[in-house]
């Protein structure tokens, strides 16, 4: 490999074409749109992602498996040295392209939202036993490499917030040796009410928070808890983590990286968060990943939008603002304001207490 550049991971949304209709993703049941690049564009981006000095090209969709080139462009990957991953839930995989996955080792995260009954209103008919079938193969294999479960409410009876479903899928990982679950918080991707509906409450999200921070002691990182909600550190920091700044520079995926990351559309564009699409800032048609990314680094915008001292509303006064700052893709969503509060966290700050 050439010299490492920025991000050790560089994902691309090769598709958002979706043969599956989950009640928390942007792109459920959605076909491919117009200006996805075709494989001399796709092998384009993973030339400048090369470049660009990541080690990982991360595969992402969408449904990955509906790109008829998918392993033509994963082959060429690997043929310059670099790693590669995919995130499935399990679907559509049949037995060519578990073959090209071996062959091309690469590392597989499966999206698992809960045990059968809810991870299938949550997902879709079927797609447990899709998910159970892809982490049995993908451990045998050794390329298993985390579970994937993303908070959702499914109507008003169904929810995986809930211990019961949280570790069915923590057994699943320590059965197959996966090492990790990440647990994501529901990222709004619009502001309309239909696309919000399946996002837990924040009474919901300050009980998986703690029972979370509980679960790591018991399961003793086998598999190892990472959690994608930025709140989640405000609740480790209040339980008293031991050696609290090593997990928090280290180990938790959870602050927002709304600027200081850097994804690629199924059309070549390059967004600074991979869950949110408002914002783009050049195409690789045009542009080198280098190039995007020094404008990133050097915009007004992002540099507004990066310093937590310009964040509005309760997070502004939060004792906790400087770990935490929210998530800035919920509070466009939500608020209007890229800037506002995240309004999913039910954290009152003691500035908004009066005196105690």
């Amino acid at each position: 490999m050439k010299s490492k550049g920025p991000l050790f991971i560089v994902p691309w949304r090769c598709t958002f074409a979706c043969n599956s209709d989950c009640v928390h993703c942007t792109s459920a049941g959605k076909t491919a749109v117009a200006d996805e690049v075709d494989t001399v564009g796709a092998m384009k981006i993973v030339d400048q992602v090369y470049d660009f000095g990541a080690s990982f090209f991360g595969i992402t969709g969408g449904q990955p498996f509906l790109r008829k080139d998918l392993f033509d462009v994963i082959s060429y990957a690997r043929k310059l040295g670099l790693n590669t991953s995919i995130i499935t839930d399990g679907r559509l995989m049949d037995q060519k392209a578990f073959e090209n996955i071996v062959k091309n080792e690469v590392k597989i995260s499966v999206s698992i939202d809960g045990a059968e009954k809810t991870n299938d209103a949550i997902r879709g008919k079927g797609a447990y036993a899709a998910a159970v079938s892809a982490i049995e193969k993908f451990s045998r294999e050794k390329l298993l490499n985390c579970l994937v479960y993303t908070f959702a409410n499914a109507g008003e009876s169904v929810t995986n917030v809930n211990t019961e479903d949280i570790t069915h899928v923590l057994d699943l990982a320590r059965k197959y040796d996966a090492r990790w679950v990440v647990f994501h918080g529901f990222i709004p991707y619009s502001k309309e009410k239909s696309s919000l509906k399946a996002d837990p409450s924040p009474q919901q999200y300050e009980w998986v928070c703690n029972k979370l921070y509980d679960l790591t002691s018991e399961y003793n990182g086998k598999p190892g808890i990472n959690v994608y909600i930025p709140f989640y550190a405000r609740v480790v920091k209040q339980r008293g983590m031991p050696d609290f700044d090593n997990w928090f520079n280290n180990f938790f995926l959870g602050r927002c990286f709304f600027g200081k990351f850097m994804s690629i559309a199924e059309n070549g564009d390059a967004i600074p968060c991979s869950y949110n699409d408002v914002y783009r800032l050049g195409n690789i048609k045009d542009k080198s990943l280098k190039e995007i990314w020094a404008e990133m680094q050097n915009s007004a915008f992002f540099a507004e939008v990066k310093d937590k001292s310009n964040i509005k509303g309760k997070c502004a006064i939060c004792e906790y603002r400087e770990i935490c700052g929210g998530c800035r893709s919920s509070a466009l969503f939500y608020t209007g304001d890229i800037l506002g509060s995240d309004p999913r966290c039910a954290y009152v700050p003691k500035a908004l207490r009066g005196k105690e």
